[in-house]
């Protein structure tokens, strides 16, 4: 339903009846790298207005251009303001409509390029005009053999330039999305292209606009942060418009034509260039800038945008403090000219630390790596006679993960000034941030800036309503507003951060906010994922979306920790009850409304009649907010914050969260299934498809349903390892491999291809009334043009988990087919929101199953089609390898523990595969699959292993023992071995003891640390066992650098890790170095000698 005006007596809001008579305007934020997410077109870019650097970068390459060649992933929007502008057929500087080719990135990208531009059929009349190409900077490695043609060829090319986002994906980090301009430095240092970076989104323009002009000496790349900086809404003052941008562009050229055709050195012409550049804008901008104290000690030298940013903020705070430090940006990288450099350089400077980024934490820890910077400000250095002395010359790198914040760049600053002995070595990168001696440094003045924070997860209805804040804000012209957003699609199903800052002076901070006046949090289950109140400033406000909330109900609703904290730290809570509010429950598109109310009371203490005025000319409309406003009398509340929220029960353990998202997506997560349809045939259709294989397409797999490569082995051994009479059935099942050709690796698992129970198979069959040898032809969900054919009892039994738990989407989808009235309320109130807490008590206390719910609802009786379609298939399940390749070539081995439980009903529950397992007999034979692990051991035989294992988690130590022993009886030195185990008794669960003591007394086992919880009356924990051994873990693990393993369930990590970190201190002060414990685990996890595998 939507509002619409109504002439009764009424006081609260009214509604339309349909979409046609909706007079509201309604806000949808489409893409992050158009400012406040909204498309413009090309004229509306001049002025004071606010943009993003995404959209002034595509603005200069769609003006200056003749033809753009873009290689933007669908979700990086790197093209979609020039594809918009090629649609609307808006011209170029050049009187018309400028190609968009938007191509895939792949081997040989950028060939289109050259090949239009050395095309027989190239109009050479326009052989003076620039061609541009968007990308980011993971598809320079496949467009680096095309730029290496260019650049030879460029005497007879048109100019050519590259605006480039540093950005690119990292797999093997935490991160997700990471700013890559190593691979930018690395490509133009060898093929001898001209590199500029951006500094902050204010100069985008003019750089996109010196990098099109530097085209005009040498092949150019533009260089400019792609995760926040490029994405961040802010409000530009001196906008070029297309009409002043052309002329600039041409202008500078024909100042400069003469000094680009004589032989003058490339760097004398670049620096010409920006030198016109700054005549023509009134500007500054130099090849190096630098910044921080008149007479300083040491020198930080950086490229990048954040890079720059942060260095340039920190140096200057830094130098008002009285320190004697300073910071040289690297503008122009290539051509690198050394005078120049050297004449930014103070005379005082006696360290120079240049903060070097490289690929990867393994290029940091190779002492033999330098980074790219570095080489450069070698060699201007030494060869220079600025200085008496030399300044000594530090190359700090970083790998591409490492973001900098001013709390970081402050940190390794203070680690450096520290005498020679305790400076960080090069492969530290994670920076402590130790507060010292020093007072702390204020980059923003929190009197002049409002700092706010958005948590929401991507479902949300009002996701939006941080630009929709933003764009209001943005109304008083007085203000300079910022507006950032990012996803982490991959916690609780996405969760998405906006960050809003609101100034009346112009606001350049290119880092996540960490001190916020206001953060609103639109889903409680956010705070068990991320430590949201760690960026709330003390004293700040907390609004808390909690939709139905009651008087005592936020004991329930909050986590201990999260209610500690809002006391300890004096926060103002506030709580938004969206259902309290007439409007929202009759349409709950009107949430997003209500939340940009609540949230402007909540900021401005009051919602002033112009503030309702200035956003319903953004979204709503005006007698829609009126009345939503007068909701928040009921809708918003401050509850007293209890005196009984500063203590925890010892009994509550308190998780230790990030307090950021990992940005790894800029749109949100994709969650719709496209299902394929399904379709009976008789028998004699199934048969000539057999037949008439060559006609048909028919082709014979060993499971033709799944995407991974399987074999077919035969089950060799399978025995229980605890006594009949103990409650716990595991058991250790071996397969042999015959011919099969299956190779499998150290720390790999094996995927389980299991099957239904075939006596439960044949009753549903029986009951549902179902042909058993009907012939069902599917789709494969892996490929929708690949069908194959099943028997229904076969489908049943290897196909669909009929057995399975069924999510919500199932009620929903079969309350379609129920023709009774009652059972399809209930069904749709199971799939909705409203029977939240009764599909909860079905799924974990009743443990139903999809045949359970279609034998609770009769009169929904979809055919056996529409079951295939709207039944989850069967998933393979994955169990550790206990057994290596290298002792038992033609074997593998699992240890499973059966998953069994009793139902409300008194029915024994199992869990699908491991009864499957359970019962295999041996000589049967089971489809098989290998997945790899993050379980690898370490590169050398002699770097110590520490393992720790809960019941059957000791599976991969097994193979990984097996393996040591092998390498040692080949006649290789080993490292210790450390095992430590746990479980509830000794007698029971010694599972493979025999084995690990053989293992000790041939020497391959150096320590056994058994803990067995349950045979003393105090309990003792594989936590317990390690710090009892603690020197042998600091030697093994840190003097000799071993590599640790965790495998069981997830309850012991934050014991075992606070282990761990206890080490790094007891090994930091045998040292005498100062070390954070923390910081030194995630560098340990990222070098892969911190590894878990839990569940």
């Amino acid at each position: 339903m939507h509002l619409q005006p109504e002439t009764s007596g009424a006081a609260g809001p009214v509604f339309f009846q349909n979409d046609q008579e909706k007079p509201f305007h309604e806000h949808q934020e489409q893409f992050t790298s158009l400012p406040f997410g909204q498309h413009i077109s090309l004229s509306s870019i001049a002025g004071p207005t606010y943009l993003t650097a995404q959209s002034l970068i595509q603005q200069v390459a769609y003006t200056l251009s003749d033809k753009l060649f873009t290689y933007s992933p669908e979700t990086f929007d790197l093209d979609v303001a020039v594809k918009t502008w090629a649609t609307q057929k808006a011209l170029n500087n050049h009187g018309y409509t400028p190609g968009i080719s938007s191509m895939q990135t792949r081997a040989g990208a950028a060939s289109i390029a050259l090949g239009y531009m050395f095309s027989k059929d190239f109009d050479l009349s326009k052989r003076h005009i620039p061609q541009s190409l968007l990308a980011p900077s993971a598809s320079l490695r496949h467009l680096r053999a095309s730029l290496d043609q260019l650049s030879l060829l460029y005497g007879v090319a048109s100019p050519f330039v590259a605006h480039i986002a540093a950005l690119d994906y990292a797999p093997a980090s935490a991160q997700g999305l990471v700013s890559d301009y190593a691979s930018a430095l690395t490509v133009a240092e060898e093929l001898g292209l001209g590199l500029v970076s951006s500094l902050s989104a204010y100069e985008s323009q003019h750089m996109a606009l010196l990098a099109t002009l530097m085209a005009s000496v040498l092949p150019t790349v533009h260089i400019y942060d792609g995760i926040t900086v490029s994405r961040e809404t802010v409000r530009i003052i001196d906008v070029l418009d297309q009409q002043r941008l052309g002329k600039t562009y041409r202008t500078i050229l024909q100042e400069h034509e003469s000094s680009r055709k004589r032989n003058v050195p490339v760097e004398d012409k670049v620096s010409g260039l920006l030198r016109a550049l700054n005549d023509e804008l009134g500007t500054a901008y130099g090849l190096f800038e630098y910044h921080g104290h008149s007479t300083p000690d040491q020198v930080l030298v950086t490229f990048g945008t954040i890079e720059g940013s942060v260095a340039t903020q920190v140096a200057t705070a830094l130098a008002a403090a009285g320190e004697n430090i300073g910071v040289v940006n690297v503008r122009v990288f290539r051509p690198f000219d050394e005078v120049a450099f050297v004449e930014s350089l103070p005379s005082t400077v006696r360290d120079i630390v240049v903060l070097g980024q490289v690929r990867d934490q393994r290029a940091v820890a190779d002492e033999s790596v330098h980074s790219c910077l570095y080489g450069d400000v070698l060699a201007a250095v030494t060869f220079s006679d600025k200085w008496d002395h030399s300044p000594a010359i530090l190359d700090v790198k970083y790998p591409r993960e490492q973001s900098w914040t001013p709390r970081s760049l402050i940190s390794l600053i203070r680690d450096l000034g520290r005498k020679p002995a305790e400076q960080p070595r090069l492969d530290q990168t994670a920076v402590a941030e130790t507060p010292e001696q020093h007072q702390p440094v204020e980059i923003i003045d929190p009197s002049q800036v409002q700092q706010y924070i958005f948590w929401d997860v991507d479902e949300s209805a009002a996701v939006n309503a941080p630009s929709v804040i933003g764009q209001l804000f943005s109304k008083d012209s007085s203000s300079n507003v910022t507006v950032q957003r990012g996803y982490d699609n991959l916690v609780q199903g996405g969760i998405v951060r906006t960050d809003l800052r609101n100034s009346k002076r112009t606001v350049e901070a290119s880092y996540p906010i960490e001190a916020a006046n206001i953060s609103y949090v639109g889903d409680a289950t956010i705070f068990d994922h991320i430590d949201v109140l760690a960026t709330l400033q003390e004293g700040g406000a907390l609004m808390v979306r909690l939709p139905g909330w009651k008087e005592g109900d936020l004991e329930k609703r909050l986590p201990a920790g999260a209610r500690k904290t809002i006391l300890d730290k004096k926060i103002r809570l506030f709580v938004l009850d969206s259902q309290a509010s007439v409007a929202v429950q009759n349409d709950t598109d009107f949430e997003t409304y209500l939340t940009q109310i609540a949230f402007i009371k909540v900021s401005r203490d009051e919602v002033s009649e112009s503030s309702l005025q200035k956003l319903s000319s953004i979204n709503g409309n005006h007698e829609l907010l009126v009345g939503l406003s007068d909701d928040l009398a009921s809708a918003l509340k401050q509850p007293e914050i209890p005196a009984e929220w500063a203590d925890v029960s010892s009994d509550i353990t308190t998780p230790v969260l990030p307090s950021d998202i990992n940005v790894n997506s800029f749109v949100k997560a994709t969650k719709d299934e496209t299902e394929p349809p399904t379709f009976l045939r008789n028998w004699e259709t199934a048969a000539k498809g057999l037949i008439f294989k060559e006609a048909y397409g028919t082709k014979s797999a060993l499971r033709p349903d799944l995407s991974v490569k399987t074999w077919s082995v035969n089950v060799k051994e399978n025995r229980r390892l605890t006594p009949l009479t103990y409650d716990r059935n595991i058991f250790h099942i071996e397969f042999d491999l015959g011919d099969s050709g299956l190779k499998y690796d150290i720390g790999e698992a094996l995927g389980i291809h299991a099957e239904n129970n075939e006596d439960e198979v044949k009753e549903f069959i029986k009951w549902y009334g179902l042909e058993s040898e009907e012939l069902v032809e599917v789709p494969s969900r892996e490929d929708p043009d690949m069908l194959e054919t099943r028997t229904v009892f076969q489908s049943l039994k290897q196909n669909i988990d009929i057995f399975g738990r069924p999510p919500k989407r199932f009620y929903e989808a079969l309350a379609d087919f129920a023709s009774d009235e009652n059972e399809k309320k209930e069904l749709l109130s199971l799939g909705g929101p409203e029977g939240a807490n009764e599909f909860k008590r079905r799924a974990e206390v009743d443990t139903v199953t999809y045949a359970d719910i279609l034998l609770d609802f009769p009169s929904a009786h979809p055919s056996f089609h529409d079951i295939v379609r709207i039944v989850n298939p069967m998933k393979r399940r994955e169990y550790s390898v206990a057994s290596s390749q290298k002792v038992t070539p033609t074997s593998v081995a699992l240890m499973i523990v059966v998953v069994g439980w009793v139902d409300p009903k008194g029915r024994d529950r199992f869990g699908q595969a491991t009864r499957y397992l359970h019962n295999l007999r041996v000589g049967d034979r089971v489809t098989v699959s290998v997945k790899p692990s993050v379980m690898k051991l370490p590169p050398q035989s002699t770097q110590p292993l520490i393992m720790a294992g809960l019941g059957t988690g000791l599976a991969p130590f097994r193979a990984f023992v097996q393996y040591r022993a092998w390498q040692k009886a080949q006649g290789l030195p080993i490292g210790a071995v450390l095992l430590y185990m746990g479980a509830r008794h000794q007698r029971e669960e010694y599972l493979y003891g025999e084995e690990w003591e053989a293992y000790q007394d041939a020497g391959v086992i150096t320590l056994l640390g058994r803990a067995f919880s349950r045979d003393q009356p105090h309990k003792i924990y594989i936590q317990d066992r390690m710090r009892q051994t603690m020197p042998d873990i600091v030697r093994a693990y840190l003097e000799e650098t071993g590599a640790f393993y965790l495998c069981g369930p997830t309850w012991p990590v934050p014991d075992v890790t606070e282990v761990l970190k206890e080490a790094v201190a007891v090994e930091g002060r045998m040292q005498r170095k100062k070390v954070d414990p923390k910081r030194e685990i995630e560098r340990l996890k990222d070098e892969g000698r911190y590894v878990l595998e839990v569940y």
